[in-house]
């Protein structure tokens, strides 16, 4: 027991000791930092060179489809099939035209995605600053070409084949 009263009063004799205030001195905001027109224009630059370098490296690593290619109409063509069949099916068949349905309607779109992709053109801007952008963020040979990138691309971009 005694020791509990022990406790109590050290509760106490924390709860009556004044807290010791703190005066703060005023301070002066500093001046608002701003950019030079150089450094933007070398921040918009590196923004840039890092898109084309992004969608060129999605472009080549994108699997190839295999098989035999399915055209857009025909597609379009199974997509109204299949939701005039979900309209008259009843039950499962129902069930399975609707899953049809959105199966078709994810082919369509991604049919739509890949068409609108030029690796051509993709490649012609990623050899223009392929070499800079490589020299800029210490990127050797052997990393470019384990992220997929063609020998021949590196090559016409003007990036040196070294060892590490």
């Amino acid at each position: 027991m005694p020791p509990a009263k022990t406790r109590k009063a050290t509760k106490k004799a924390a709860r009556s000791t004044p807290a010791k205030k703190t005066t703060r001195k005023a301070t002066k905001r500093p001046a608002p930092r701003t950019l030079s027109a150089s450094h933007k224009k070398a921040l918009t630059e590196g923004r840039t060179m890092s898109a084309t370098v992004d969608r060129y490296l999605a472009a080549v690593n994108t699997p190839k489809r295999r098989g035999r290619k399915v055209t857009t109409a025909t597609l379009e063509q199974r997509l109204a099939n299949a939701r005039v069949q979900v309209k008259t099916a009843t039950g499962v068949e129902k069930v399975m035209a609707a899953q049809q349905v959105r199966d078709v309607q994810t082919k369509l779109t991604q049919a739509k995605a890949i068409g609108g992709v030029d690796i051509k053109t993709l490649e012609a801007d990623f050899i223009k600053i392929a070499k800079r952008f490589g020299e800029n963020k210490n990127i050797g040979y052997g990393a470019w070409r384990d992220a997929g990138v063609p020998s021949v691309v590196l090559k016409m971009a003007g990036v040196a084949r070294t060892r590490g």
